[in-house]
């Protein structure tokens, strides 16, 4: 496994140009889509699209944080499907069921919020029978991008393909039991924090996520 030494990417375009590389035999087909998870996600997402000459959409995913630690996620919520819950974290931290729907009511609300301002007007992608290769910056705990998987699959997509310039060697391996091909570009041991792989991982705004949209 790749050692730690240093930043691997520059910025999410170059990662997303280098994520790009792996995934030439998706370029040009018609049966396919790219997804960027916002935010982050979708700078790579971009670049992925437009090398692979694929279209580009966005698939909102909402970490479900435990109440009292937010950046602790007890699961996740994803367009078009219901919450996906980490039954060890809400047994663990003793969270009630009430606690439970509280989160995800308010996560609910702010993914429909930037559906909206992501997409406008724009109806979501038909994935039904489609590729569908599922973009993120990074793995870390992989919990957003489960949800997103499972509710890829609610909505019929025939192939989904998860793809990230970095992951955590273990989270990387943990989704080729869900997905049907993964693609991750190194997997460093130790793995530390996704940021740390970039020289640029400044915050990707609402703004620029609806620009990338609107140009690709």
């Amino acid at each position: 496994m790749d050692q730690f030494d240093g930043p691997r990417f520059t910025d999410r375009t170059e990662a997303g140009r280098r994520l790009a590389e792996r995934l030439r035999a998706y370029a040009n087909r018609d049966d396919a889509i790219v997804y960027g998870l916002p935010r982050g996600g979708v700078p790579v997402a971009f670049e992925v699209a437009h090398a692979l000459n694929l279209p580009l959409d966005v698939f909102v995913v909402r970490k479900l944080g435990v109440p009292w630690q937010p950046e602790l996620a007890m699961g996740a919520i994803a367009s078009g499907g219901g919450p996906l819950l980490n039954s060890q974290i809400v047994e663990q931290y003793g969270i009630s069921e009430d606690e439970v729907q509280d989160v995800v009511r308010r996560e609910t609300l702010e993914l429909e919020r930037r559906e909206r301002e992501y997409r406008g007007s724009r109806p979501a992608a038909d994935v039904h029978g489609k590729t569908v290769i599922l973009v993120d910056d990074g793995l870390a705990t992989g919990a957003t991008m489960r949800a997103a998987v499972a509710a890829l699959r609610h909505a019929g997509a025939e192939k989904i393909v998860v793809a990230v310039p970095v992951a955590a060697p273990d989270i990387c391996e943990s989704f080729r039991d869900l997905a049907d091909e993964v693609v991750c570009v190194v997997t460093p041991e130790p793995f530390h924090a996704v940021g740390l792989w970039y020289q640029d991982f400044s915050p990707t705004t609402d703004q620029e996520v609806s620009e990338l949209l609107a140009r690709a």
